[in-house]
């Protein structure tokens, strides 16, 4: 994720990262700054500590993908590590469509 938003942030591309923590000591704000930081991840992340986000996409495991058109359609998604390809191939389009 950090890669694709490096690569082509200036083209378009907006990276939401949902947290949706697993355990409790998870939830805490201060800790997810800090991975952040320790992780280097410069896009935004919404902590979603009710689930909310995770319920409205029907999200069931960590992690998920979703790609989501300018329009606001869902076009991608996929679960858990890998599909790297597959996955920036679509990034790639949905730019395309944009007209950048």
């Amino acid at each position: 994720m950090r890669d694709w938003y490096d690569k082509y942030e200036n083209q378009g591309f907006t990276i939401v990262g949902v947290h949706s923590p697993e355990f409790f000591w998870e939830k805490s704000l201060n800790k997810v700054k800090t991975a952040a930081e320790q992780l280097r991840i410069r896009h935004p992340i919404v902590q979603d500590n009710g689930f909310d986000i995770w319920k409205r996409y029907g999200i069931w495991a960590w992690p998920t993908t979703i790609l989501i058109d300018k329009k606001g359609i869902i076009r991608y998604g996929h679960v858990g590590e890998g599909a790297y390809e597959k996955t920036e191939a679509l990034i790639q389009q949905l730019l395309q469509e944009t007209g950048f």
